[in-house]
């Protein structure tokens, strides 16, 4: 957050002043204001504590001493009765009283300053307060944006996804197999780490190796390890992946891309637990949770012969369904906000959201590709994007191009015909477009419209009040 911003922010921030000297409290509520902050003023504790619950203040400037609760009393009693929204405190004591104010700040005031005051010193550590206060919020806000539907690292509201976590929950509990389908890009990766972490039995690694990449040869080998001497250039011994992730879990993503005689040997661990390394005398004894995950028809693919029907049985013990993102409905905002916070704050660009259209062309693409090819547009558009919003221009041409809205007229366009007549615009109308057309063409950079338009940036805010 700039400079500017954070002034932007506290601008208008209310602050209560607590004093019985009224010649005092009206000096600082002056100075306060003169900054630009709303004040109010109590001449004592109890009528402060009144005021705190009813007007909700920022900042309390108290005085230390007051007739019948002191400041010390407001803030302790403040503090139980407002628990999470109470307002910050800064004391104001005489100097013989600050042992006093170490009690208030032990108490959970935020500074102290002794009399007599330094103007200049108490109005920055006033804005200092509000801004370190401003900071918080906002670190919270952010914070349960990001806790918000949530689940082990998968975001999403839907019906669908709610299910899917339920399942999750409860497949993990358990000591079976497990088969994961699903699109491309769904996140099925997600599901199985899910399912690792939700076993709190599971205290082994989680380890995930993708079947179509390993070259054939070496399958066998990395899959069950081999004996030194095994085959040329094995001059070692070497543990493979189930071995590695005995009391934890092996995800084997594409499993469908398994070749049959390596297929045999998995099921054998999955029946008894038992592994034979390359060059192996003898078994050895694995207990390691198997999760498997495909895009392809497994079914199909038993018929055709290239997967093993005793695997696909013992495989789909506990078989999840991860939904594509075309049938998570709102799943799709939520998704979209999140990464584009993401991205805004990784390449240090303070977009603040998506204009309308963009939304629009989002939702009604199809995502083929699903989540991952959602966060690849968002990157992009990020990337892109050098105003406020996100703009239809900044989305991959393949998004933006598929949209019905694409072939629409624009809402810019100055005129219409109406019955084979050209309807024309009034100028209030062709002066509401064009700067629409204007803002559009700067990515929402109001002082560069304000520049393009020839007009000052108050005219420009006057104009899109009335609009």
């Amino acid at each position: 957050m700039t400079r500017h911003q954070m002034n932007a922010k506290i601008s208008g921030s209310k602050v209560l002043v607590v004093e019985d000297d009224q010649a005092f409290a009206k000096m600082l509520i002056q100075e306060i204001q003169d900054h630009e902050f709303t004040t109010r003023w109590a001449g004592s504790g109890e009528e402060a504590l009144t005021l705190i619950k009813e007007w909700a203040p920022d900042l309390v400037v108290s005085d230390l001493r007051l007739p019948g609760m002191d400041g010390l009393g407001l803030l302790e009693n403040t503090r139980r009765e407002l628990v999470n929204s109470g307002p910050d405190f800064l004391i104001i004591t005489a100097f013989g009283s600050i042992s006093r104010a170490v009690e208030a700040l032990k108490a959970g005031a935020e500074d102290f300053l002794t009399k007599p005051l330094d103007l200049d010193h108490f109005m920055l550590t006033v804005t200092r307060i509000l801004k370190n206060r401003c900071l918080r919020q906002e670190i919270n806000r952010i914070k349960d944006f990001l806790d918000q539907d949530v689940f082990r690292g998968m975001i999403g509201q839907s019906k669908a996804m709610r299910t899917l976590f339920d399942q999750i929950s409860r497949v993990a509990m358990a000591d079976g197999p497990v088969l994961i389908l699903g699109e491309s890009g769904t996140g099925k990766e997600l599901v199985a780490r899910a399912i690792h972490d939700e076993n709190r039995n599971r205290k082994g690694s989680f380890l995930a190796v993708n079947c179509a990449g390993i070259p054939e040869h070496l399958l066998e080998s990395e899959f069950f390890g081999h004996k030194a001497g095994a085959f040329s250039g094995a001059d070692k011994s070497r543990r493979g992946l189930c071995a590695e992730a005995d009391g934890g879990t092996l995800f084997l993503d594409e499993v469908s891309e398994m070749p049959l005689f390596l297929q045999a040997k998995l099921l054998r661990m999955l029946q008894d637990g038992k592994i034979r390394p390359v060059g192996a005398d003898k078994e050895e004894q694995v207990n390691v949770r198997t999760v498997a995950a495909t895009h392809q028809d497994l079914e199909n693919e038993v018929k055709l012969g290239n997967f093993r029907q005793d695997l696909f049985f013992r495989l789909e013990t506990f078989t999840l369904r991860v939904p594509p993102l075309r049938e998570r409905g709102d799943d799709l905002e939520i998704l979209a906000a999140r990464l584009l916070h993401r991205f805004s704050f990784q390449t240090n660009k303070n977009i603040q959201g998506f204009d309308d259209r963009t939304l629009k062309i989002l939702k009604q693409y199809p995502f083929p590709g699903n989540v991952r090819e959602l966060k690849n547009a968002i990157e992009r558009a990020v990337t892109f994007c050098d105003g406020r919003v996100i703009l239809p221009e900044h989305l991959p041409a393949r998004i933006r191009e598929s949209s019905p809205l694409n072939n629409l007229h624009s809402e810019n366009t100055v005129s219409c015909v109406v019955q084979g007549h050209e309807n024309l615009p009034t100028l209030s109308q062709a002066e509401k477009h064009y700067i629409r057309h204007v803002l559009h063409r700067v990515g929402g950079n109001k002082r560069r419209a304000a520049a393009v338009l020839g007009i000052c940036r108050r005219t420009l805010y006057r104009k899109l009040e009335q609009f």
